[in-house]
């Protein structure tokens, strides 16, 4: 058992190794594009499901409150954050267009539609998606193994961070680590680095 426990964490630093060394301008293009989308006075609104619901939701939690400093809270929208909203949808069997719905509702050509999906398949991500490129938002894509049906939706105005690696697990685990420097890369360039 020893060995799988070492298995599993020795995986796990080599594909962040991996990520060091092929995600960095792509998660600095994201930043960048949060960044301004900020400065315009637009919004991030996030969405992921299982884990991946997990990890949008630390990020626009990170947004409203702080990662490491404070600051004032900015503008994101975790449109995993209401369960009445997601089991009415449920219920009335539209839980594929759980996101999509609410990036209609909520989002603008300000703002950026920021997904997690492990393997880029999950269709309730791909309608979101859909909506937000139909109101002229950018879209953010968090995604590992092929990047799935995701990836042939982003265009070269978006931006689309895919995790070197196959095991959901290990996908998760590094989307966690780019949402934290991307949190932290948004601090910086409006806040200033920390000292």
């Amino acid at each position: 058992m020893t060995s799988q426990v070492k298995n599993a964490i020795t995986e796990s630093i080599q594909i962040k190794i991996e990520a060091a060394d092929t995600l960095p301008e792509y998660i600095e293009r994201a930043g960048e594009l949060m960044v301004q989308c900020l400065i315009d006075g637009g919004k991030i609104l996030t969405c992921g499901n299982g884990s991946c619901a997990a990890t949008a939701s630390q990020f626009s939690s990170i947004l409203l409150d702080r990662l490491a400093r404070e600051r004032p809270s900015l503008p994101a929208i975790n449109l995993v954050a209401d369960p009445i909203i997601l089991s009415s949808m449920a219920n009335n069997g539209r839980f594929e267009d759980v996101f999509a719905r609410q990036v209609r509702a909520l989002g603008t050509a300000k703002d950026i539609l920021l997904v997690y999906s492990s393997k880029g398949q999950s269709k309730s991500i791909i309608k979101a998606i859909e909506s937000a490129l139909s109101r002229d938002m950018l879209i953010i894509a968090m995604t590992g193994a092929d990047g799935g049906s995701v990836a042939g939706l982003v265009s070269g105005h978006d931006v689309e961070i895919r995790v070197p690696a196959n095991s959901t697990a290990r996908i998760c685990e590094v989307h966690m680590l780019i949402t934290h420097v991307l949190c932290d890369y948004i601090d910086n360039s409006l806040f200033g680095e920390q000292v």
